[in-house]
C-alpha cells in the first residue's frame, strides 16, 4: 500500500487491501480451512499484520483471519492498543472477530462478502457500531463483495459434489 496516500475511506485504497485479502485468503484452502484473509493497516496504510483461517490446520477454534492478523499487528507495534488502525478482511467478522476488533480499538473495518448467518458488523449483529460500548468502529462494508462471495461459494461447492 502507497502509505502517502492511503485512506480507508478511499474505495481504491479499499479495493487494494481487499485485493491482498483475497490473496491470503487462498492460502487457508490448503489445509481445508474457509477461505478467509485479512490484513491490518496502520494510519498511514503500513502493513502490520496478515492472517487467514488456521482453524482445521491448526485445531484452533480461534484461529480466524482477523484474530491472526490482530495479533501479528500487536506483535508489530509492541501494543494491544492498535488505534488508528484498519483491518481489511473478505468477509463480515462474526461475533469472536468483532470482539476482539473491538477490544483492540481497530478505528475502521473494511469487508468483501456479508455473512447472513453469523455475521457482527451490521448483517446479524452489529458490535462494531453497538452504542453501549464506549468505542465504535467505522465499517465499510461490500468491497469486492462478488469477488470474496465467489471465493468462499467455489470451496463450499467441492463439499456439495
Amino acid at each position: 500500500m502507497d502509505s502517502s496516500a492511503w485512506s480507508p475511506r478511499a474505495r481504491a485504497d479499499q479495493e487494494k487491501a481487499i485485493g491482498r485479502c483475497l490473496e491470503l485468503a487462498s492460502e487457508a484452502t490448503s489445509s481445508a480451512d474457509v477461505p478467509v484473509g485479512a490484513v491490518v493497516f496502520s494510519a498511514a496504510g503500513e502493513v502490520l499484520g496478515e492472517g487467514f483461517n488456521t482453524r482445521e490446520r491448526d485445531d484452533d477454534p480461534a484461529g480466524h483471519a482477523e484474530i491472526t492478523a490482530l495479533r501479528a499487528a500487536a506483535a508489530s507495534l509492541g501494543s494491544w492498543r492498535l488505534d488508528g488502525c484498519v483491518l481489511a478482511v473478505t468477509l463480515e467478522p462474526c461475533p469472536m472477530c468483532a470482539g476482539a476488533v473491538y477490544q483492540s480499538r481497530i478505528g475502521h473495518v473494511i469487508f468483501g462478502a456479508w455473512d447472513e448467518k453469523a455475521g457482527a458488523a451490521g448483517s446479524v449483529f452489529d458490535i462494531l457500531r453497538e452504542p453501549r460500548l464506549n468505542h465504535w468502529v467505522e465499517v465499510h462494508p461490500g468491497v469486492r463483495a462478488e469477488e470474496c462471495a465467489d471465493q468462499l461459494r467455489a470451496f463450499f461447492e467441492q463439499f456439495r459434489r
